[in-house]
């Protein structure tokens, strides 16, 4: 919708200039195409990638670039959990990290919730790189709408898309967060990274489209 694109092309310059100066690297791309090429020119050739579970990088084709062009750490290629686990380790030693965000603040901010923690362990120290793609729908007001919306859209709708129909969580069952301490919870690491240290390590890349949940 139009006004949408609107509101996206005026609102996105002032985030990424708020991320800017808190030591990020940012830019925005109206679309997944010009996204996916913004992102692409991020990693150092010769670079080995990996990432966290994200829609949002599969939805622009950034995961399967990767996998044609790099030497990549690909948990889903491993043969059993303790491999993939293992696979998770070596993935927070990567050349380059790819990601997702749960939730961005208008004043540059990065809100994460996680439920293994390797996606938040990435962003906070590791890769010597971290990449984070995120539709403009993920934008909020201010970090505690970033929290609210992981508790109402976000996890709710994550644990339904891992198909966990016998989950324990209160979520899976009742599509609203009630702050459960189930076995399989995915809201168990909270992170919010208000600054890229060094400066440039971490890239956000916001995008003109609806992407992830």
């Amino acid at each position: 919708m139009r006004y949408i694109q609107q509101r996206n092309e005026r609102l996105a310059p002032l985030v990424v200039k708020r991320f800017q100066a808190r030591g990020f690297s940012a830019c925005f791309a109206p679309t997944k195409q010009e996204a996916l090429a913004r992102a692409l020119s991020w990693i150092p050739e010769g670079s080995r990638v990996s990432w966290g579970g994200s829609l949002s990088l599969i939805q622009i084709g950034l995961l399967d670039a990767v996998k044609a062009a790099f030497s990549v750490i690909d948990r889903d290629s491993a043969a059993d959990p303790e491999q993939r686990q293992e696979l998770m380790r070596r993935a927070l030693l990567c050349d380059v990290f790819l990601t997702g965000a749960n939730a961005v603040s208008d004043d540059g901010q990065l809100i994460n919730m996680d439920g293994n923690g390797n996606r938040v362990a990435a962003l906070t120290f590791g890769p010597k790189q971290v990449i984070v793609v995120a539709g403009m729908n993920k934008v909020v007001h201010g970090v505690e709408a970033g929290i609210e919306r992981i508790r109402t859209t976000a996890a709710p709708f994550n644990m339904m898309r891992f198909l966990k129909t016998d989950s324990e969580t209160i979520c899976a069952r009742t599509g609203m967060c009630a702050s459960c301490i189930a076995p399989d919870c995915i809201c168990n690491s909270l992170v919010i990274t208000r600054r890229s240290r060094p400066n440039g390590r971490i890239k956000v890349l916001l995008v003109g489209e609806d992407l992830g949940i």
